[in-house]
């Protein structure tokens, strides 16, 4: 059905790299949102008043606040779509995480909204009408199934042009998907058993809105707030540079997003301090050139170090052996030695993980006591460093 949509709607739909056609999707997917919630949401709403059961007018309410996170959805990617300004020189496209985020919180205030009505039922319970069994059972059975290609349609979307919002509105589809199937036992329950849990069994969806609300809220103002990249993505981007013939290193790789088809990349890339320095500047140009290619801003930092220095080598040797005896996760990188009449400076960043036990003082103090024990007449110099790429799985 994507595919069916996409040709007729979306010119060059097959280019989801471009901000347009990626746009143009989401556009797509929020309509159809629209459509398919507010059909369902009718459905639910009218069986649940002539039939009297809280559960399903909770349920209907629920996909009332599904469509309204649609236009939510339709507004966010417009708006993530506008070009760059000078107040905003990168763009718009984290709207699209804000968007997610004022959707999570409507869910959230509907859930409570429904804690209360469920609550009131179970305090001042009435019977179901059942003579509307069958109509219900219909309306709840048509809902799953929409609902089920509603989530077979945002997931495959979401893929596409890799939407953190559609990914988190699928698993929305799918959570719906659970308490419709809910609300649809309380009824058969009713029905051959006579038991009235139609207020606990609306307290039960009102708790599935707020737990997926409260998950909704997390995963999209993560984003916001700057987390880790993902592992895939970070190993990519070092074995690419990696691969260009004269990059002996790198470090200090620092990736920003500001929306999944926007990244600004900083890098230090190490070379020979014996090659000329235009040789050594030319293949920083392409790999900047390469990468803006693929649509990723990346600046790089071009890091001359000496490898045909015996004496460097050999002290370079000695404090990797002393890190890896201290933290076998601590690296470090612009090593470099300055000699003098009565001593040697040793001067090197430390880079250390993001949560790490020691403090900067004490693991200073730690290093320059090993390298004296190797001889007095070395001094460190030491900069503490921050890895910015470790921590999130996808």
């Amino acid at each position: 059905m994507l595919n069916i949509l996409a040709r007729i709607f979306i010119k060059d739909y097959k280019n989801v790299k471009d901000n347009n056609v990626r746009s143009a999707y989401g556009v797509l997917c929020a309509i159809f949102g629209i459509v398919t919630n507010l059909l369902i949401c009718a459905f639910k709403i009218i069986v649940g008043i002539i039939s009297g059961a809280i559960s399903i007018m909770a349920d209907g309410i629920n996909n009332l606040t599904d469509g309204g996170s649609s236009i939510i959805t339709l507004v966010g990617f417009k708006l993530a779509n506008k070009p760059a300004d000078k107040d905003h020189p990168f763009g718009h496209e984290r709207i699209e995480y804000v968007n997610g985020l004022i959707v999570s919180l409507v869910i959230l205030i509907i859930g409570v909204l429904l804690v209360k009505t469920s609550i009131e039922k179970i305090i001042n319970p009435t019977d179901i009408n059942l003579d509307y069994f069958w109509i219900a059972i219909i309306a709840l059975s048509v809902s799953i199934l929409i609902k089920l290609w509603q989530n077979l349609f945002y997931n495959k979307c979401a893929k596409l042009i890799d939407s953190p919002a559609l990914i988190a509105t699928a698993k929305d589809s799918l959570s719906d998907i659970l308490s419709t199937s809910v609300v649809l036992i309380s009824l058969v329950v009713a029905k051959i058993w006579s038991l009235q849990i139609d207020g606990y069994i609306g307290l039960l969806v009102a708790g599935f809105i707020i737990f997926n609300a409260i998950k909704l809220i997390i995963e999209t103002s993560s984003p916001l707030i700057g987390e880790a990249p993902d592992k895939d993505f970070v190993k990519m981007v070092e074995n690419k540079i990696l691969s260009y013939e004269g990059v002996l290193g790198i470090h200090d790789l620092v990736i920003h997003s500001y929306g999944q088809a926007k990244t600004f990349i900083s890098v230090h890339v190490e070379v020979d301090a014996d090659v000329d320095i235009l040789i050594s500047h030319d293949i920083v140009d392409n790999i900047e050139h390469d990468f803006m290619n693929d649509n990723i801003n990346l600046v790089v930092h071009m890091d001359p170090v000496r490898i045909n220095d015996p004496e460097t080598n050999k002290l370079k040797a000695i404090v990797a052996t002393i890190l890896n005896e201290i933290d076998k996760d601590l690296t470090f990188h612009d090593f470099r030695v300055v000699h003098g009449p009565t001593h040697s400076n040793i001067l090197f960043d430390v880079v250390i993980p993001t949560a790490y036990n020691k403090k900067d003082e004490e693991l200073i103090s730690l290093i320059n006591s090993k390298v004296k024990e190797v001889s007095e007449n070395y001094n460190v110099i030491i900069t503490i460093d921050r890895n910015y790429i470790g921590g999130k799985d996808e």
